[in-house]
């Protein structure tokens, strides 16, 4: 299937093209004309975007990674249908037995990808390598020091792309400078690391920062803490709950400015309730309460997001004006760039679908498969 007349983005700018789909994903790219009996769409000018990467998540639709297998392949189906191309299920601080659990449903999906959904990079651990100072809507009771041992116990078999950790327990030199020698990418968060500490850990090799300004030390002018080391270190990788919930849109035109364009990602840091009405849900098993799109556990904690990427997008461009071509980089290549991903969030041959289609004032017009039908 042929889609024309496509408007896009090259290194060297704004472009028209044209891009052939076949076999679930992109096959060419560039000016091409229709085969003999092919399907063909014309954009007629419309925004052609790869698909949506989204590298902290963990649930929506009613699914929650934590439950294994099944609710993975669940979020799977329901993120393509987003536009979602590619995702890290995020697991969240529980005990051994539910986290190897958790982690070997991530595993399975990905060696066994869902038929219809979105592609399984590997998971994002979020703990248990956090700092109780700075829980937020963790369970502390599973916390404990950076450790390889307790990792390798926890994962098993799983392929292990992001983990996050507090920078300022003991045994964190020793582990991140190991992780990352293995290809693992270490976040810093849920931490009270001073900013001395957060370079330090960029140096021994951490390159994320986890949900940036939440569940961390305060950005402060004489002590910039995580926030200010994070948006002024050049190696590290900034998430961006882009929902207006967890930030303020000053403070994200801030991290643009600080991160743009290759360093400051969107993520939804979303839970089972995203894409569903007002109600009672639960993360990592414990309740929450999603009101007027906020989702806070009974103390008032927020707990997650309901925030879905076509959101998130839709949020950067409309209320944080933020520029068009910095906001789709940072809801597509940028978070694939983070855990590198060398196929997804980009336009090219073999990068995966869906597709979406956004109109020229940038409102979502479609998710595009092979059919080129919204899913």
């Amino acid at each position: 299937m042929l889609i024309r007349n496509a408007r896009g983005w090259t290194a060297a700018g704004e472009t028209v093209l044209s891009v052939r789909l076949d076999r679930g994903a992109v096959t060419a790219c560039g000016e091409l004309a229709p085969l003999p009996g092919e399907q063909v769409l014309d954009l007629a000018g419309d925004w052609l975007l790869p698909g949506f990467v989204d590298v902290h998540i963990h649930g929506s639709g009613g699914f929650d990674a934590m439950r294994g297998e099944a609710d993975v392949r669940g979020m799977s189906r329901v993120l393509r249908r987003l536009g979602v191309a590619a995702f890290c299920p995020t697991t969240m601080s529980a005990s051994p037995e539910e986290t190897r659990r958790a982690l070997a449903g991530i595993e399975a999906v990905r060696r066994r990808p869902e038929p219809g959904g979105a592609r399984v990079l590997g998971a994002h651990m979020e703990a248990p390598f956090l700092s109780p100072e700075k829980a937020g809507a963790q369970d502390s009771a599973w916390f404990c020091d950076p450790d390889r041992d307790a990792f390798e116990g926890l994962r098993g078999e799983t392929l292990v792309k992001l983990i996050t950790l507090a920078p300022e327990r003991p045994g964190s030199e020793a582990f991140i400078r190991w992780a990352a020698a293995q290809g693992i990418h270490v976040s810093l968060g849920h931490s009270a690391a001073d900013a001395e500490t957060v370079h330090r850990a960029a140096d021994w090799g951490a390159d994320h920062a986890t949900h940036l300004f939440n569940a961390a030390s305060p950005l402060l002018h004489r002590a910039p803490g995580l926030p200010g080391a994070a948006l002024t270190d050049g190696r590290v990788f900034c998430e961006l709950i882009c929902d207006g919930v967890h930030l303020h849109r000053d403070i994200v035109r801030l991290a643009v400015k600080a991160k743009a364009p290759e360093r400051a990602l969107a993520i939804t840091d979303a839970m089972e309730a995203a894409g569903l009405p007002d109600g009672t849900y639960a993360l990592g098993g414990a309740p929450v309460e999603v009101r007027a799109g906020k989702a806070q556990r009974p103390d008032g904690t927020l707990a997650g997001s309901v925030l879905t990427m076509p959101r998130a997008l839709h949020w950067l461009i409309h209320e944080a004006g933020v520029d068009p071509r910095t906001a789709c980089a940072m809801c597509t290549s940028v978070p694939a760039a983070s855990v590198g991903e060398p196929c997804c969030g980009r336009l090219f041959p073999g990068s995966p679908l869906p597709l979406t289609r956004w109109t020229s004032g940038w409102e979502m017009a479609g998710v595009l498969d092979e059919d080129a039908l919204p899913l």
